[in-house]
């Protein structure tokens, strides 16, 4: 049975997606990390420079919807793994949507606000 909270059709999905995310940020934390190595002293010239190269941009939006995504699938599951009726009582099912409900606001807000600072002026 889908979960109207779930992010995909089944948990092979959400896994392939969590999976295929991580690699993304694994990959943009090592571009990151081998620039500031190859840079050598790093000025606000520089790394403007750098961010704002369309590749870099568009590598930056795909891992920030990337951790988007992955933050969403492992919080999700988190939630309806803990927050049972078994351990939590008659009130876990409404506890465990406000509490999805409040880290889906809260993941929109940060992609939102990650798009204006990657595409802003």
């Amino acid at each position: 049975m889908k979960s109207a909270t779930s992010f995909s059709r089944s948990g092979l999905s959400d896994w392939i997606i969590q999976r295929v995310s991580a690699v993304i940020l694994a990959v943009y934390f090592v571009v990151i990390i081998g620039w500031l190595m190859c840079a050598g002293e790093v000025s606000y010239t520089a790394w403007h420079d750098f961010m704002t190269n369309s590749a870099m941009r568009i590598f930056s939006l795909l891992a920030l919807l990337s951790l988007a995504a992955h933050a969403w699938i492992g919080l999700w599951t988190v939630t309806t793994d803990y927050l049972t009726v078994r351990q939590m009582g008659p009130k876990a099912s409404f506890i465990r949507v406000f509490a999805q409900i409040g880290m889906g606001l809260v993941v929109f807000v940060y992609v939102v606000w990650g798009i204006m600072i990657l595409w802003g002026n």
